[in-house]
């Protein structure tokens, strides 16, 4: 007998990758099951799980119930020594104190005059040398930064990208907008001012006067709830380049010109297929300082122990937290961002919980991880990952991460409900996106879609679920998503909106894939690096 059949004989290992068996337990995970959690996790009475707050915990705790009702072990110590369900972890809410910019002989505020987005923090009045450096923009064939040294200063650029007369991006050449354009051209640039050495970046919004007081009235309070909370008390921003949306009267006083002047600029730009060299420049003084709150939060781990190989650890993630409760008192229920993850987790926990107790478990371990503190910049996975992994991340060998399962977006409604969006699974490992793409062919056959593996993706989508947090480690990941839609973080991302066969097929389309890397031979070996 070989070894492998050896220890199927000693009930050692789980039966092999294409039993029937596997299909017993795959098909364990079901459409009515998924809604029976969903309709407790995105109900009015979780209050939009926001992290820190009370319906974040209560749904902690039912997670932590289905776990422990499964059977699944409690792995994390807690102060009395014993074993339980739940990682708690601080926060540190980052109030604004004294914050206003100056210049012109005016002065200007947050979410009155401007947006700010991200941490910075300066806690004593600093002033800048102000420069227009047209769009941001650093291309091959477009740079606004040629020949300019903004070493040290604060940049005023204009929102979204140049034109042709014809309609076309210059910077792409086609009607796309580059990663430069559409709502998260932000990134893009505020990333390259940076590099540019930059103090401050003020991008000047398209909006009308009135539109952007308007934008500012909706955003406001969202605004003032991300981006707000830190792993970490005190001062870890100091330096960082703020990045702050402002109006056009704004800019103006920024570069020490009038609005006529300045938009006089901004139309010889729109009309030329080149940047133009501008000497509008002026001066600021500004202050942000910021004041620590603390805030408790929590993951919530369940674990399954492996057979002949359970100090090697595959990890099955979702993130349950969500927005919370918006200004107006709309509750945002998130029953897609995340509650379709979440209880594709619980649902695969289970399956996996039955091959155990059937005597087929797996053969490494698998630590069911769902983490709160996503909403917020991925602060429960960063917290266990970069601060307290429960198992060493050396013995991880992959994570599956499943994000917005539960709804077919913009892109695909009315042509297709048989796709998933597959993010980073070549990234790390060329074993990973070949097991991949064969267990989906041979189990689920569903269109494995790449768009948002592309490097080149405006929207960065591959940096802003979970999963990353594992992937900076080298640890290879698969992150699964369905897309986005109008409702995404809107009160009406409610479940009479979900696609419990779509979710049903995406979930055990990752229960099949984590069989396999969890009952495969040999460790999955990362032999790239695409990130």
């Amino acid at each position: 007998m070989t070894s492998q059949q050896l220890l199927l004989a000693a009930g050692l290992i789980s039966l092999p990758f294409a039993s029937i068996a596997q299909e017993k337990f795959a098909n364990s995970i079901t459409a009515a099951d998924l809604e029976k959690h969903l309709r407790i996790l995105a109900a009015d009475d979780m209050e939009g799980r926001e992290t820190g707050t009370r319906g974040q915990r209560k749904a902690a705790d039912y997670i932590a119930t289905q776990f422990a009702t499964e059977g699944l072990k409690p792995i994390v110590k807690e102060t009395d020594g014993k074993l339980g369900y739940l990682q708690p972890y601080t926060l540190y809410k980052k109030n604004w104190g004294d914050f206003y910019v100056s210049a012109g002989g005016k002065r200007f505020e947050p979410q009155k005059d401007f947006m700010p987005n991200g941490l910075l923090y300066l806690p004593t009045e600093t002033t800048y040398e102000t420069v227009f450096v047209g769009y941001g923009i650093g291309e091959s064939n477009y740079d606004d930064y040629a020949g300019r040294d903004v070493k040290g200063k604060a940049v005023v650029v204009l929102d979204d990208e140049p034109k042709a007369a014809d309609g076309k991006k210059l910077v792409s050449g086609t009607s796309d907008a580059s990663k430069w354009g559409g709502p998260n051209g932000w990134r893009a640039k505020s990333i390259l001012a940076k590099e540019k050495g930059a103090a401050q970046l003020f991008i000047v919004s398209a909006e009308s006067a009135e539109a952007f007081k308007q934008l500012l009235t909706q955003r406001s309070a969202m605004q003032a709830r991300f981006n707000r909370l830190s792993l970490k008390p005190g001062a870890e921003n100091v330096g960082s380049v703020g990045v702050f949306l402002i109006t056009s009267d704004m800019a103006a006083a920024l570069l020490n010109t009038s609005v006529a002047t300045l938009n006089q600029t901004i139309t010889q730009l729109a009309q030329s297929t080149k940047p133009i060299a501008s000497s509008l420049t002026g001066s600021i003084a500004m202050k942000a300082d910021r004041v620590d709150e603390k805030t408790e939060s929590s993951n919530v781990l369940g674990f399954i122990e492996g057979t002949d190989k359970k100090d090697e650890v595959l990890v099955v993630s979702s993130h349950y937290d969500h927005i919370g409760i918006s200004a107006d008192g709309q509750i945002n229920n998130g029953a897609n961002d995340d509650g379709s993850g979440t209880v594709s987790v619980l649902e695969i926990a289970q399956a996996f919980a039955k091959a155990k107790a059937a005597g087929k478990g797996p053969r490494r371990s698998i630590l069911f991880l769902t983490v709160s503190g996503e909403e917020k910049g991925l602060l429960g996975s960063q917290y266990y990952a970069d601060m307290s992994p429960v198992i060493p991340l050396e013995k991880t060998v992959a994570d599956l991460n499943i994000d917005m399962v539960g709804r077919v977006d913009d892109i695909h409604l009315g042509k297709s409900d048989n796709y998933i969006y597959v993010i980073g699974s070549d990234k790390l490992s060329s074993e990973l996106h070949k097991i991949s793409e064969e267990t989906n062919k041979k189990h689920i056959n569903m269109e494995l879609d790449y768009k948002y593996n592309d490097p080149q993706d405006s929207q960065r989508i591959y940096y802003r679920s979970d999963h990353y947090n594992f992937a900076k480690h080298q640890i290879p990941i698969i992150f699964y998503f369905n897309g986005l839609h109008p409702d995404y973080h809107k009160p009406t991302d409610d479940i009479e909106k979900i696609d419990f066969k779509l979710a049903e097929k995406s979930a055990r389309l990752v229960f099949y894939t984590a069989w396999e890397i969890a009952n495969r031979d040999q460790r999955l070996v990362v032999d790239s690096n695409k990130q």
